[in-house]
């Protein structure tokens, strides 16, 4: 069995319950742009995944050119929601301080969504503490999930052997990114049972915080 040397936590969905909110806000924005996307395509295609990264595709499901500003309208509707709304996962305030117990404190959160995005959500359900300044987004890296690069980044922050890491992902995009990055990935599943992840070699699924132990 690994032995663990360091902890990887995605954020959205994993540490706070943001994604539908999150996913609300987008899919109001992108009907509003001319897209009549379902609740579930706007799941499939955009959970995981950096909205930036999604420009061809809404481009051509609104038919209009790619605006940073209807993105930058986005981020504040969607941060004016996220601080009127947003809670964090059950039980993950335990399930953090235990981990951090248990690799002395390695510990970092490495998300898809933007840097300040992340800070705010961290500070606001008080989980900020925990990562000090190991938080690591993909939009300041070449490449966001499912390519490995802010978790590479997140390991050797932490000085430790990717291979040695264990990723917590909720996302089949992240856990992509977890096993690129050759470390060790569980998956965070609320509901069902992990279909998420069908197909990728997740090491465990587990369904509330409570089962997060080394």
């Amino acid at each position: 069995m690994v032995s663990f040397e360091a902890i990887l936590f995605d954020c959205d969905g994993v540490l706070v319950d943001s994604e539908p909110i999150t996913n609300g806000v987008l899919r109001e924005s992108l009907i509003e742009a001319g897209w009549a996307i379902s609740p579930a395509d706007c799941e499939r295609l955009f959970i995981g995944r950096a909205v930036r990264d999604q420009r061809a595709l809404i481009e051509q499901h609104t038919g209009r050119p790619w605006s940073e500003e209807w993105l930058q309208a986005f981020y504040a509707r969607r941060n004016q929601r996220l601080r009127a709304e947003l809670k964090a996962i059950d039980g993950v305030h335990e399930a953090v301080a235990r981990l951090h117990g248990s690799v002395g404190g390695r510990i970092a959160c490495a998300s898809g969504a933007d840097r300040a995005k992340v800070v705010m959500q961290l500070e606001q359900v008080d989980l900020a503490r925990w990562f000090g300044d190991a938080v690591f987004s993909g939009h300041d890296l070449p490449r966001s999930k499912p390519a490995p690069d802010v978790y590479l980044a997140a390991a050797a922050h932490l000085g430790v052997d990717p291979k040695r890491c264990l990723v917590i992902e909720d996302t089949a995009p992240g856990a992509q990114a977890g096993l690129a990055a050759g470390a060790t990935v569980w998956g965070f599943c609320t509901q069902g049972h992990g279909r998420a992840f069908e197909g990728l070699p997740v090491a465990r699924v587990f369904h509330h915080m409570r089962e997060l132990r080394l």
